[in-house]
């Protein structure tokens, strides 16, 4: 990271984001990524915008050209009901894609376009998300078929009281924490030497729930990096000493994220889950975050989506639904853009079935 000050400089940002700091650009430059960092100032020098760059040059043949492409990860950050702040942001971020020589720039900033289910009482639209995706559309850009991180999520008000917190849970949450905390459930913080145990224990919630991981080492060089430079927690949550269920929990300005979950088959009825979540929220609480951001909701809110389950368990903690435009394309080269579609979901495809073979025999 060129600028040692990034944190600093981004903190205070609208939608700073855990995804945008200076510890993810290391993680990705060690797997390949180059990062240039974009800023912007407004009239009285003050920071106004910022976008971590990330550049990946691949070949997508064995014998064809190598090209690049560009992604700006929960990025650009700024406030973006300023018209004349994005639309400048925007166009320097085109204008820079064009200079690297891209095939194609990805960004998926929080444009927020509603809150609340959709088609339920409690959803609200927002006008000027909606308009920005015509704003982008008119430029050329193009929603993407390929989303990196999720496209809506549930976010956890953190404001008020412990009791408020309770208040905003649905009934069943309730009592399933109040059962946990019955049953003799213990939380605590991990340290870097059970790092290792979390990971089997992810590697193992994978393959049960049908997703894929990354190695090992890619996931203890994450979560050792954010623990060190103090921005991010390991916890376990325990029954009579055995570990049963973790998260890792993330911290950067006045936010919390939940990324990465984990949880063993044993002692499941006595809904560890919840009271892991609950001590996440008071740590979050502690550390000076307003929002705890439990990552991820289903694309469609209907019982057939993968997600909905583990939404359902969100949404009885009180959490609300926010709902963003997504990832968006902006191409550059058309032809080697087409390409890339074609090609890298069927390499992507593959890769993801050797890594699946692999984590079976991880867990087994």
């Amino acid at each position: 990271m060129p600028d040692p000050n990034w944190n600093d400089r981004i903190v205070e940002l609208p939608g700073a984001h855990i995804l945008q700091t200076e510890e993810w650009a290391s993680i990705k430059q060690t797997v390949g990524w180059q990062c240039i960092p974009l800023f912007w100032e407004d009239d009285n020098k003050k920071p106004a915008a910022a976008a971590n760059l990330l550049i990946r040059s691949i070949r997508l043949l064995k014998f064809g050209p190598c090209i690049s492409i560009g992604y700006i990860p929960r990025g650009p950050m700024l406030d973006w009901t300023d018209e004349r702040l994005r639309l400048i942001v925007i166009d320097e971020i085109e204008k820079k894609a064009r200079q690297l020589g891209l095939i194609f720039i990805k960004m998926d900033g929080e444009i927020e376009v509603a809150r609340g289910i959709p088609g339920s009482d409690s959803e609200i639209k927002n006008d000027v998300g909606i308009q920005i995706e015509k704003e982008l559309e008119q430029r050329g850009w193009k929603k993407s078929g390929e989303q990196i991180q999720f496209k809506n999520t549930a976010v956890l008000d953190l404001s008020g009281t412990e009791d408020d917190w309770l208040k905003r849970m649905k009934q069943k949450a309730r009592y399933n924490l109040r059962l946990s905390q019955k049953n003799g459930v213990k939380v605590r913080i991990a340290n870097l030497t059970e790092l290792g145990s979390l990971y089997h224990m992810y590697a193992q919630t994978a393959s049960r729930d049908g997703f894929i991981i990354r190695e090992e080492s890619y996931y203890i060089e994450v979560w050792k990096k954010f623990i060190e430079a103090d921005k991010a927690e390991a916890l376990i949550a325990e029954v009579d000493g055995e570990a049963v269920a973790g998260l890792i929990l993330f911290f950067f300005g006045k936010r919390a994220w939940y990324l990465y979950g984990m949880s063993s088959p044993r002692h499941r009825e006595k809904m560890p889950n919840y009271l892991l979540q609950w001590e996440a929220m008071r740590l979050a609480k502690a550390r000076g975050c307003k929002q705890y951001d439990l990552w991820g909701a289903p694309d469609e809110f209907l019982p057939s989506d993968s997600m909905y389950g583990v939404f359902r368990f969100k949404e009885g903690l009180g959490a609300e639904v926010v709902r963003t435009s997504g990832a968006w394309d902006f191409p550059i080269n058309p032809v080697y853009f087409y390409i890339y579609q074609q090609v890298v979901p069927k390499l992507l495809s593959i890769l993801r079935w050797i890594r699946k073979e692999k984590l079976q025999r991880e867990v087994s």
